[in-house]
């Protein structure tokens, strides 16, 4: 008669639970399902079972003078309105994959796995499964494993059908193959990787352009772009590590991840103290979907250039003898030249 009273006790105390906003049994179902979606970014360094307290990855570093661990953590910002907007929701787990890597990859470094968290006013299976498959095609795409990660539903924190996610990269580089910026010098070349839309920046003052004043809806459709708004502005952020990676070892004298603070405040990040990146802004066709948010915002451009990456996702300085052939490789094009200066960037054209 005991066991069958506490017995019945716990299940009162699961549903009371439940009924305040925390389905635990769900959430554990739900995780139970994604094990094969997620053992699909393993390799043999993945060590242990999903679902344990920590992930377990046992790193080979053959090949490594001086292994260097460098890690990254981020978030994607109010591009998840969209998502809510359009009920779409694989894009931005893949944003924040890439977006991870290719913070870690300006070092040169490649990554090992990738943690993430989300942060929900309750589990919608359906949602849910959409984020995981993101994150595990990108993971996959990028030859990173997904070792482990959190659920919290929290009722109360967020609006009905709203969340967060965040995500956390671990990678490595060996320190004499670290690009730091330190070999940049007046002369050099800026090369620039073209963006695949607004990725995952910029997304606040996007939302209000293109929502608030136009008075536009996701399914709305703009003249000069290929999809609806709300897909134009859905598109997933690019990972530049592996084509970076092809590049050979010493020609890559700086890279700088073109995120929030765009070129203006990014670039200067690699540069010495005492040296400018002078932007030539006409040296490259600017997106129209970015054209119409300064006509119609009535942004001023300098702004523009510091709030979004206006069609430059990725930047790399080369020596003016390498450009030819790294800019090939990288699908790149120059976009601006290293002067004497003091760190900062200048726009011209």
């Amino acid at each position: 008669m005991a066991t069958r009273l506490v017995a019945l006790h716990l299940f009162a105390v699961k549903k009371a639970y439940a009924r305040a906003g925390v389905d635990v049994d769900l959430g554990n179902r739900l995780k139970r399902k994604i094990h094969g979606l997620v053992r699909q970014t393993h390799g043999p360094e993945v060590l242990g079972k999903i679902g344990g307290f920590g992930g377990l990855f046992a790193p080979n570093f053959s090949g490594m003078r001086e292994p260097v661990l460098v890690s990254s953590v981020d978030g994607v910002g109010t591009k998840l309105k969209i998502a809510f907007a359009m009920d779409r929701h694989d894009t931005v787990g893949a944003d924040l994959v890439n977006h991870c890597i290719n913070d870690i990859a300006v070092l040169s470094a490649r990554p090992l796995f990738f943690l993430d968290y989300i942060g929900a006013e309750r589990l919608e299976p359906r949602v849910f499964a959409q984020i995981l498959r993101g994150f595990t095609k990108a993971c996959r795409a990028g030859k990173c494993a997904l070792i482990g990660g959190e659920t919290a539903q929290m009722p109360g924190m967020y609006q009905r059908g709203e969340y967060d996610l965040a995500g956390c990269i671990v990678g490595v580089v060996d320190r004499a193959r670290m690009i730091d910026g330190s070999r940049i010098k007046p002369g050099d070349v800026v090369l620039g990787l073209a963006s695949n839309g607004l990725h995952t920046n910029g997304y606040s003052l996007a939302r209000k352009i293109f929502f608030e004043q136009m008075r536009l809806k996701p399914s709305a459709r703009v003249p000069g772009l290929r999809l609806s708004l709300g897909e134009e502005l859905l598109r997933t952020h690019r990972n530049y590590q592996p084509l970076l990676a092809t590049v050979p070892h010493g020609k890559l004298k700086g890279l700088a991840h073109i995120t929030g603070g765009g070129l203006i405040d990014n670039l200067p990040r690699i540069l010495p103290n005492d040296c400018d990146a002078v932007i030539d802004v006409g040296s490259w066709k600017v997106p129209t979907i970015f054209q119409v948010m300064q006509e119609r915002g009535r942004v001023p451009r300098d702004e523009m250039y510091q709030v979004f990456n206006m069609g430059i996702g990725m930047t790399a300085i080369v020596a003016p003898n390498d450009v030819g052939a790294v800019g090939k490789q990288l699908r790149a094009r120059p976009i601006g030249r290293i002067e004497p200066g003091s760190g900062v960037v200048r726009l011209f054209g």
